[in-house]
C-alpha cells in the first residue's frame, strides 16, 4: 500500500469524500502509533492517504498527538507532499470566519512537545527558516480559487499548547506581535515533516476571531461548530482541486533537507538509532 500525497483532517473533518477504491492501513512505527489508520484511495488519479488528525470521533488532545508517529507512518506508505488542514482562531480582521489562510512561518508557544525524530545518538539539525513548502503553497492557493474559497497566502500561524482557548491579554499580545492566526497542532507536524524529507503546507481554516474580537469575547465549542462544518465542506473542494493541480515532479528543496543537517560521524551512531530512523537517513548511510 502506497501513496503519493498525504491529507491531514484537522477539527471537523474526520474523512475525505471523493476517494475511490478506499482501503484501511493499520500502521505500527519505531514511535508508537498514529492518531488512526490511514485512508487510502485514488483522487483525481493521484494515490492518496489521509488521516484524522485527533482520530475518529475526536478522541486526542493537541497536546497528546503522536506527532513522530503521524509524520512517520506518511513517511512509510511512500508520501512526499503533506496537505494538513487546520480549524484556527483569527488574530486580525482582514481574516474573517469561513476564510483560509497558507501561513508561510511558524510561531512556537508549545511546552515540551517532542518535536524531532533525532536523538538518542544521531544529531541533526534541519533548516527550518522557510518551514512551509513553496511549491505546494503555490498548489494550494491556486486550489482554494479554483475551489472558489477566499485565501490569504502568507502569514504567521502562533502555535499554542492548549487545550484552552486564550486569555484575552494573551490574544492581545499575540496580535500585537503581529500573528495572523492561531491553532494548536501545526508546528511539529511541520518540523517532523522537514525532517522527514516531505513537502508540508497547512491550510488554516478560520473558525471564529479568538476572544480578543468584541464579537467573540467569549470563545466556546458551540460557536465554532457551524463554522467547523462548513469550513470541512470547503476543504473537501480545496483538496480535491490541490491533489488534481498537483505537479508531478517536485522543484523545491523539501526532499534534500537533510543533505547538510546530519553532525554526528555516521561510524559513531548507534545500531539501535539507525534501525529506528532508517527510513529517513538511510541513502545519507550508503
Amino acid at each position: 500500500m502506497k501513496a503519493e500525497i498525504g491529507i491531514i483532517g484537522g477539527s471537523g473533518l474526520y474523512s475525505m469524500p471523493g476517494f475511490e477504491a478506499q482501503e484501511e492501513a493499520n500502521i505500527e512505527t519505531p514511535f508508537g502509533r498514529p492518531s488512526d489508520n490511514y485512508v487510502l484511495g485514488q483522487l483525481a488519479g493521484h494515490s492518496v492517504a489521509f488521516l484524522a488528525r485527533h482520530g475518529q470521533g475526536h478522541r486526542i488532545s493537541p497536546s497528546d498527538l503522536n506527532f513522530r508517529a503521524n509524520i512517520y507512518g506518511m513517511k512509510s506508505l511512500g508520501v512526499q507532499r503533506i496537505i494538513s488542514l487546520s480549524a484556527v482562531g483569527s488574530l486580525k480582521e482582514e481574516h474573517r470566519p469561513l476564510d483560509f489562510v497558507i501561513p508561510d512561518q511558524f510561531f512556537d508557544r508549545t511546552r515540551g512537545r517532542v518535536s524531532t525524530f533525532f536523538g538518542e545518538g544521531l544529531v541533526a539539525h534541519i533548516s527550518f527558516a522557510d518551514p512551509i513548502c513553496p511549491q505546494l503553497a503555490e498548489v494550494v492557493a491556486g486550489a482554494c480559487s479554483a475551489a472558489g474559497v477566499t485565501a490569504k497566502k502568507g502569514g504567521t500561524y502562533l502555535c499554542m499548547e492548549g487545550p484552552a482557548f486564550s486569555t484575552r491579554a494573551e490574544s492581545n499580545v499575540y496580535r500585537s506581535w503581529g500573528m495572523d492566526v492561531i491553532g494548536m497542532t501545526n508546528l511539529q507536524e511541520a518540523k517532523l515533516a522537514r525532517e522527514a524529507e516531505i513537502c508540508y503546507v497547512t491550510v488554516a481554516m478560520v473558525t471564529d476571531y479568538d476572544c480578543w474580537h468584541a464579537g467573540h469575547a467569549a470563545v466556546t465549542v458551540n460557536d465554532i461548530i457551524g463554522n467547523l462544518v462548513k469550513n470541512a465542506a470547503n476543504a473537501c473542494k480545496v483538496v480535491a482541486e490541490a491533489v488534481a493541480q498537483m505537479p508531478k515532479e517536485r522543484s523545491c528543496k523539501c526532499g534534500s533537507a537533510l543533505a547538510h543537517a546530519i553532525l554526528t560521524d555516521r561510524k559513531q551512531v548507534p545500531e539501535t538509532t539507525l534501525a529506528k530512523l532508517r527510513l529517513l537517513v538511510e541513502k545519507y548511510f550508503v
